[in-house]
């Protein structure tokens, strides 16, 4: 991760918890994660300085590159920080931007012809200033391949467990996101900001039909009988769920029960019908769409992709 004069510590700590942090408990080859800056860092707001921090040749090593984010997009990085982001995508680093990092990783050059987000209070200026990239500007944050960026500060944790969903599979992201108390998965086209007044009296939480429908994913649940759980109509409950989580219920259920075919396959279930079942995509050429459409891979691609082969034991 590059830091640079003005870098904002939550995005530090973000991708410092996310990758930094051992996690022996996990059993899996977990990531090699350094900071690299010019030289000594101050901090955004001046809150701290950051001294010995490794020199930007770090950059050069690493398979992914997080580049620092610009508490004022409207001042350029520094000269060395976007030789090393262009050097990085030549040689076909995996490039990743939270909130308004995507200005980084657009003043070097590598977002042309691209899709992006950046944090809503900047796409204006983002859009106007790099008009060759693709700003889709109301999303969490966008999976180009090997340039992924994110919107705002707190969407920088959806990104990163996206990354680790990506590398390690669903049943490691969520054990990553279980430690972190940050269990509920968003998907990067979700809305980032959402216009709605405060009520005058609240409405009561999701989570107990969230979680009632998690446990009960093998039975046809439909958003009829979501809303007959929450005691409301389904007009309400559509609301609602665009309000809580800037999402539809239908595209909710469909997600959890796509994540639930991934922990099955990673599990080691091999019968592509037993998990349709089990997950109430209903049959295996369902269960093919849906994986390839939330993920890019069949079932047999996933399987070989994040599941281990078991030790020999002879």
């Amino acid at each position: 991760m590059i830091v640079e004069d003005g870098s904002n510590p939550f995005e530090l700590g973000v991708a410092t918890e996310l990758f930094g942090l051992r996690r022996p408990e996990l059993d899996v080859p977990w990531y090699d994660f350094t900071l690299s800056a010019a030289g000594p860092v101050a901090m955004h707001a001046g809150l701290f300085t950051m001294s010995d921090v490794p020199g930007l040749d770090a950059v050069g090593r690493a398979d992914t590159v997080i580049v620092p984010n610009r508490p004022d997009p409207e001042t350029a990085p520094s000269a060395p920080v976007l030789a090393a982001i262009k050097a990085a995508a030549a040689r076909g680093a995996r490039l990743v931007s939270f909130c308004t990092g995507a200005f980084s990783l657009a003043a070097a050059g590598v977002l042309d012809g691209r899709r992006a987000t950046t944090h809503w209070r900047w796409a204006d200026a983002f859009r106007a200033r790099f008009p060759s990239v693709r700003l889709e500007p109301d999303v969490l944050f966008v999976d180009d391949g090997d340039v992924l960026t994110a919107a705002g500060s707190a969407a920088a944790l959806d990104l990163g467990l996206h990354l680790i969903r990506r590398d390690h599979g669903a049943e490691v992201a969520n054990t990553v996101a279980r430690r972190l108390v940050f269990a509920v998965h968003r998907d990067g086209g979700q809305r980032q900001f959402i216009e709605r007044p405060v009520p005058d009296i609240p409405d009561a939480s999701l989570a107990p039909v969230l979680a009632w429908a998690q446990r009960h994913l093998d039975r046809p649940l439909t958003v009829h009988d979501l809303a007959a759980r929450a005691s409301t109509s389904p007009a309400t409950l559509h609301r609602r769920f665009q309000a809580e989580l800037g999402t539809t219920p239908l595209a909710w259920l469909t997600a959890e029960r796509v994540t639930l075919a991934c922990r099955l396959i990673e599990q080691g279930e091999l019968r592509l019908d037993a998990i349709a079942r089990a997950t109430g995509l209903g049959t295996p050429a369902n269960l093919r769409v849906h994986l390839r459409r939330r993920t890019g891979l069949t079932p047999t691609a996933y399987r070989s992709h994040f599941t281990r082969a078991e030790p020999d034991r002879r």
